[in-house]
């Protein structure tokens, strides 16, 4: 049975191919560039017979997704096509004008979740500059939202708190497709690229990811599935503290705990606190790798009882409260290396929640966050291309 939804990709190879003829195409994808019936972007546009790929760009993950996260990596030929392989995430981040030589026109193909924090609607973003830095014109080939494309929830980055996990004012889950997320950057922040967005057939904006029909691809090693991602606005700020967010187990961003957490106290703390739509469950885990490898940890798994009214964001802010109100004293902030701000900081895009968690005041941070949320989704109306 085919799939409700026909994809940018398989839209653009029966209806479009012809506006490339003649052009060196670069493509930035990785293995969720494929059609509903699994074939790779890839192997279709290089086999194709009326098209050029000169050049395949791959984001954070590497073309496999089977980098970790942070994992740098370099250039490098592709096994099946022979085509070179320029990484975006080693020694630049950025296309330099040195790859951008080799093509015409650049493609974007890659799975979006949904979250402002994921790295790849950023490679987006920088390979449009790259584009209109050099003169040549991209084409987005539109994919779902997994998690809808009607809920706004969070608040809006701060400018001095910019970074590659938050690039551009837009909340921790902002309902946009990458397609649409790419009409916004280029007008709203002044990119200038000569833009071409290929938009999905029968998508809906209320549609969560099953409702597609189409066949689920992770994007990256800790994307499992469907309640992990409409946790992940919420859950991805664990990132900057010292609680494990489950890493190494099966349910990444599903979990939250730590070898001091005491998981049936927490499990009733959270459970006794009204929050909608979610119940807490007690879990010991011993994580495989990232915090707390080979340690036992006990802590909670959230459970989504209704995806539809479920909002992540607000959820895991007051459950993170509970924890700092539980264990002031083991409840850390993270400062990596060199950078500017604590890692959570960068995450929540301002000091203030770290602020607002410390001093429990988080009540008042989620009432500024509705109003930042609700004036991004008026921003963001006219590049809106489903209903």
């Amino acid at each position: 049975m085919a799939a409700v939804v026909k994809l940018g990709l398989e839209v653009f190879l029966e209806k479009r191919t012809h506006e490339l003829e003649g052009r060196r195409i670069g493509l930035l994808t990785n293995q969720t560039g494929a059609d509903s019936k699994l074939e790779s972007a890839i192997r279709l546009i290089h086999r194709h017979p009326d098209l050029d790929l000169r050049v395949l760009f791959a984001p954070e993950h590497g073309l496999k997704t089977d980098a970790k996260e942070g994992e740098k990596f370099g250039d490098s030929i592709h096994s099946e096509t022979a085509v070179p392989v320029y990484s975006l995430y080693g020694k630049t981040k950025k296309p330099t004008d040195a790859m951008m030589e080799h093509i015409d026109i650049a493609v974007f193909d890659l799975q979006d979740i949904g979250a402002r924090y994921y790295t790849y609607i950023y490679s987006m973003a920088y390979l449009m500059e790259a584009c209109a830095r050099t003169g040549k014109k991209m084409y987005v080939l539109d994919r779902p939202n997994p998690i809808g494309g009607e809920a706004v929830e969070g608040n809006l980055i701060e400018e001095d708190f910019t970074s590659f996990v938050g690039l551009y004012p837009v909340p921790n889950r902002h309902g946009m497709t990458a397609g649409e997320l790419a009409l916004y950057f280029n007008e709203t922040f002044g990119i200038g690229c000569d833009l071409e967005v290929v938009p999905m057939e029968g998508w809906r904006r209320s549609m969560l990811f099953p409702e597609t029909e189409l066949p689920w691809i992770p994007p990256s090693p800790n994307t499992t599935q469907l309640d992990m991602m409409l946790l992940y606005p919420g859950t991805c700020l664990i990132e900057g503290t010292n609680l494990s967010e489950g890493r190494g187990t099966a349910q990444p961003f599903e979990i939250i705990g730590a070898p001091f957490i005491d998981g049936v106290k927490l499990q009733d703390a959270v459970n006794s606190s009204a929050l909608e739509y979610v119940k807490a469950r007690a879990v010991s885990f011993t994580p495989s790798q990232s915090k707390y490898v080979g340690q036992a940890c006990e802590g909670i798994q959230l459970h989504i009882v209704d995806r539809r009214q479920f909002q992540p964001f607000a959820c895991f802010i007051r459950v993170l409260a509970l924890i700092a109100e539980m264990y002031p004293e083991e409840l850390e902030f993270l400062k990596y290396g060199n950078l500017k701000h604590p890692m959570f900081d960068l995450l929540a895009g301002t000091e203030k929640l770290r602020h607002a968690v410390s001093s429990g005041g988080v009540e008042a941070f989620l009432e500024q966050c509705r109003t930042d949320s609700d004036q991004f989704a008026e921003n963001r109306k006219p590049f809106l291309l489903y209903s």
